[in-house]
């Protein structure tokens, strides 16, 4: 199988340069790799060499990602997304090849991430090669079925995407467009985690932008994607309340690293655009 893996990454040419260099242990290197960035300078030049191709493109995941998809080579069969500060295990793309090759019905894997940063204040690389070094597993030769992907290391069946595009309303940091996508391309087949894709999320979180522009998305997207049909009522219902719950009970004592009345601020914003009618995921860019 030939392999592409895509990042699409702003203003983060450390972080990115470290997971480059990490790919390098993959005991199945991918075919080729590609950059979505919004210049140059987010990339280490000295990182540019043959089979990563850099392209630029507009400010926002979704865009960058579809940027990508357009730049793919004509003979790659598997395409993986990581986020520019997810770790994977030496074997990640070899599991993730063999499961396709050996389930053909299978059309999109997530990884088993086993420390995740984004929950906390984030981890450094360091940290995140001690946590995949000292993994210890019992058993991780299982596969989960109907699962989401999540959007720091996915791959996909090419065959499966057909003219399936991320959905470019979903603005900034896209906010569950892993979702929207996969229940998309999940139409072609089945949708799972695979256990011994293992890898590490530093959720550096440097170059996230605003929490009131996140807090509205946190409303307005999942709200959207069950007008799409791509997120169950009982999800979005979920998503919110926890959001909201945590944004408000937080808000006046927070995390160092959250910005937790921007991100209330941001969700009575969306809820008083979702009372008058306005369902808008791309207003978030405009805050």
């Amino acid at each position: 199988m030939e392999t592409c893996v895509i990042f699409a990454t702003s203003n983060r040419p450390q972080i990115l340069s470290s997971t480059l260099r990490s790919l390098e242990s993959q005991t199945v290197r991918p075919a080729s790799i590609i950059v979505s960035c919004v210049t140059a300078s987010d990339v280490d030049p000295s990182l540019v060499r043959d089979g990563i191709k850099l392209i630029t493109g507009e400010r926002g995941l979704t865009k960058q990602r579809n940027a990508a998809l357009r730049n793919l080579p004509e003979d790659v069969s598997t395409i993986v997304f990581f986020d520019d500060d997810f770790v994977p295990h030496p074997r990640w793309i070899e599991v993730v090849e063999k499961t396709f090759q050996t389930r053909p019905d299978i059309m999109v894997i997530t990884g088993n991430v086993i420390a995740d940063g984004i929950k906390g204040p984030g981890y450094t690389f360091e940290q995140a090669q001690e946590f995949i070094e000292d993994f210890k597993p019992t058993n991780i030769d299982w596969i989960a079925e109907q699962h989401s992907p999540y959007g720091c290391n996915m791959a996909f069946r090419k065959s499966a995407l057909k003219d399936i595009w991320f959905d470019e309303r979903l603005v900034l940091y896209g906010w569950q467009e892993d979702r929207d996508f996969g229940a998309r391309v999940a139409q072609q087949g089945r949708a799972v985690k695979v256990g011994a894709a293992l890898g590490v999320h530093l959720g550096v979180k440097t170059g996230r932008g605003s929490g009131l522009r996140l807090g509205y998305s946190q409303i307005a997207n999942p709200i959207y994607l069950h007008r799409k049909g791509t997120m169950a009522f009982t999800a979005v219902v979920d998503h919110i309340f926890r959001n909201f719950v945590s944004n408000l009970v937080r808000a006046f004592a927070p995390e160092a690293h959250i910005d937790r009345l921007g991100r209330l601020r941001g969700n009575l914003l969306a809820i008083a655009d979702v009372f008058q009618g306005r369902i808008l995921p791309e207003r978030a860019e405009r805050l």
